[in-house]
């Protein structure tokens, strides 16, 4: 009897296919990794709901037609050898259901990376609750400065590459490891299939209240995880999370190494002298107790030097110097999103992060109060995550604006995955910011927030805005506002 999910791959010989469609083709990931099947000599295609820019415009540009809306007709034209069904695509999606009924190869994103790409590579993974986009990016882009001429593919767009792939020839192929589940008929988490021989683990906090009942349900994959590393393999991670230690020397067959931005702190890599400026972080590097030199990373916040200690610890594992690695970091321009200015009309600048998770936010704002001292900070924040509208986090929400003069909150939307009285009391969180002596209100439009910072924000402020979303075009919104407050045309 046919299996229910159709006909599934879990494994591939590279050369055994040229013909490849993605159902999903519009999202981030899978629109890159379209991309990158496409600059790897494959026959590519795609579909989608809804394909509108900047992905439309990155898949014309790469050559990839994206058909829209889903239907099996798509599946006439691209007549496909394999078929990869994106994480978003559900059972009863109408081409996903023709690819069953046809028995079409399929596979997961994942397990299609795992198989066309890092069989054959030495797989670097970043995997981790905060920092795998940056910690991911910077790391690519270290070997790429050293010249090992890597592969990657990272959750966010590089400054530096104007894109969030890459195709080398090296033997390198650094990924951004997801834990979010695969398929629909693959609940396990993605980077399960990643192969990893050397990984960085960032952190281990809860999150994806939606898939993940609790804190030990979510370590458990991490725990999964870890085991994967071969013997002569290393893991690296990072000593500010107990947890993710424990597992590591618990799971993991190959080598652990440890590391944390806490200046004398007990790991295997540490700080020292740390500095921060308008330019970024300045850092002496301890090595086993050994200085190696100093470094220059044109980012702030500790949680940036930690994420740079994770790369270098990694790095020399892999057998690079010290100034191979310290010029990479030097000339990392960063990642689209992560503490990107967006423009300062008036005197004001406007700054886009991601950041959700109650860490995320309270280290960005620390990153930004240090790198702009003397600056007011205005901190907007999105809740939009699954797990940042519920209450789960709730009281670390209310510790997370330290450093921040004023904070404006979006109240989310009821979402259908967040079940009643578990939603976030954001009401409750601004009365908790006032009585630290943060000026707070929250609100639920989002152009009467565009309103309000455009007309109370001054010259020499800081907006950071964080959502892990398009905020309801706030940024754009916003720096009309301010342009047109300037009498200048947007």
């Amino acid at each position: 009897m046919p299996d229910d999910n159709g006909n599934v791959l879990e494994t591939l010989e590279p050369g055994s296919v040229r013909r490849i469609h993605l159902v999903g083709v519009a999202g981030t990931g899978m629109g890159s990794f379209a991309g990158m099947l496409k600059a790897a000599g494959y026959e590519v295609t795609g579909s989608d709901e809804n394909v509108y820019p900047p992905m439309s415009d990155m898949l014309r540009a790469w050559g990839i037609p994206a058909a829209s809306p889903y239907r099996p007709e798509n599946l006439d034209a691209a007549k496909p050898d394999l078929v990869i069904i994106g994480n978003v695509i559900r059972r009863v999606n109408p081409e996903a259901t023709a690819v069953r009924e046809r028995r079409l190869p399929q596979m997961s994103f994942p397990a299609a990376l795992g198989s066309l790409f890092l069989a054959k590579s030495h797989s670097v993974v970043v995997a981790g609750t905060h920092g795998k986009t940056t910690t991911s990016s910077l790391m690519a882009h270290v070997l790429v400065e050293a010249g090992k001429d890597p592969s990657f593919l990272v959750g966010g767009v590089t400054q530096n590459y104007a894109g969030n792939y890459r195709v080398g020839k090296g033997p390198h192929f650094v990924v951004e490891g997801d834990e979010y589940d695969t398929a629909y008929w693959d609940k396990g988490s993605k980077f399960l299939h990643y192969r990893p021989r050397t990984a960085i683990l960032t952190s281990v906090e809860f999150d994806h209240a939606d898939i993940f009942r609790d804190l030990p349900h979510y370590e458990a994959t991490f725990e999964k995880f870890v085991r994967l590393i071969p013997t002569d393999g290393q893991l690296v991670v990072c000593a500010a999370y107990p947890n993710a230690v424990k597992l590591s020397r618990e799971g993991c067959q190959g080598r652990v190494v440890t590391y944390v931005a806490k200046e004398g702190a007990d790991a295997d890599y540490t700080p020292r002298d740390v500095s921060y400026g308008p330019d970024g972080a300045r850092f002496g590097v301890v090595e086993r107790g050994q200085v190696l030199g100093t470094v220059t990373l044109p980012m702030g916040g500790a949680h940036n030097v930690e994420n740079a200690l994770g790369v270098i610890a990694a790095s020399r594992g892999l057998g690079l110097s010290f100034d191979e690695i310290a010029q990479g970091l030097a000339s990392f321009r960063g990642v689209k999103r992560r503490q990107e200015p967006r423009g300062e009309p008036c005197g004001i600048l406007v700054v886009d992060d991601f950041a959700h998770h109650p860490t995320a936010v309270r280290e960005t704002i620390s990153a930004i109060h240090r790198r702009y001292p003397q600056r007011r900070l205005w901190a907007i924040f999105e809740p939009r995550s699954n797990t940042s509208r519920r209450n789960i986090h709730q009281e670390e929400y209310a510790h997370s604006f330290t450093g921040a003069a004023r904070a404006s909150l979006k109240v989310p939307e009821r979402h259908d995955k967040v079940p009643v009285g578990e939603e976030l009391d954001v009401p409750r969180l601004v009365r908790d910011l006032q009585a630290q002596g943060i000026a707070a209100e929250g609100s639920t439009d989002v152009q009467a927030l565009v309103d309000l910072v455009s007309r109370e924000s001054r010259p020499g402020d800081v907006l950071l805005v964080m959502s892990n979303g398009a905020f309801g075009g706030f940024i754009d919104k916003l720096l009309v506002a301010l342009k047109a407050r300037a009498g200048e045309t947007a």
